[in-house]
């Protein structure tokens, strides 16, 4: 057995604010009793009010590290990908929000922290450094993430183009990334809604793919981004199945191979 040393908190310095947007923070009792009672209720929620249904779940890998990505069109987006996930795991899940909606005042960002365990991506000055300490996360630590390469919710429920991010974080690593399609999401909670509506709400969660073998360079990011909206496109029946792979595609991953949240404009 390998000898056993107290490491401390690597947020031990860090309070308030500061702590709730790192990407070091790490969770306590109160984090995690709250976590658990949320999640329970929105999967209560989302099965009764929305009538739930989560297609492909034999597709997600089982246990971390891996990535959730789907097309974006409500803030019940995160929700209902986070809903599809064992409750055991609510403290691996980080929904990436957008920090100038989810971080910009005190009372907010203890709630996105504290209770969603979101991370915050700062979309007007996302640096290198911000990108790499998420890479590093979810490569070395037991983690999940939830993310939208749309960059911001749908105007009118189509599907916008996927931007790069998706593909810095994930390019030549070894994470499980998985296509999710939700649909019903617009129309139950659309942008300028306060209240959600009852409407049905459905998740196809397709095959992951794992993109070790292209390069963490703009090629690499850009294929990764076309890949993954081609095959949310598919599960969303936009588009017929691949008959081949093309020939840049990183390849698919067995389920035995397992290593914004919402944002708006």
């Amino acid at each position: 057995m390998d000898d056993w040393t107290l490491q401390p908190a690597r947020d031990l310095e860090l309070a308030g604010a500061d702590r709730h947007r790192s990407y070091q923070r790490e969770s306590g009792l109160v984090a995690n009793v709250a976590r658990f009672a949320w999640w329970s209720m929105m999967r209560a929620s989302l099965k009764l009010l929305h009538r739930l249904e989560v297609h492909g779940r034999e597709n997600l890998p089982e246990s971390p590290s891996f990535v959730l990505v789907a097309n974006h069109a409500s803030h019940l987006d995160a929700m209902v990908l986070g809903a599809t996930l064992p409750l055991n795991l609510r403290d691996q899940l980080f929904p990436l929000a957008a920090g100038d909606v989810f971080f910009h005042t005190p009372a907010l960002a203890a709630f996105s922290a504290t209770v969603l365990n979101a991370l915050p991506v700062w979309r007007k000055k996302v640096g290198a450094h911000a990108i790499q300490q998420l890479r590093t996360r979810l490569v070395e630590e037991p983690s999940i993430y939830i993310l939208f390469p749309e960059g911001g919710r749908t105007r009118d429920g189509s599907m916008r183009p996927f931007k790069s991010g998706i593909g810095m974080i994930t390019a030549g690593t070894h994470v499980p990334v998985v296509p999710c399609r939700l649909d019903g999401t617009f129309e139950a909670f659309p942008p300028e809604s306060f209240i959600p509506r009852l409407h049905k709400v459905s998740v196809h969660i397709g095959e992951p793919r794992i993109f070790e073998d292209l390069e963490n360079r703009r090629p690499g990011w850009d294929e990764v981004s076309r890949l993954l909206e081609n095959d949310i496109k598919t599960l969303g029946g936009d588009l017929d199945p691949p008959t081949t792979v093309p020939a840049l595609s990183a390849t698919r991953s067995p389920l035995d191979t397992a290593d914004s949240t919402s944002n708006r404009n």
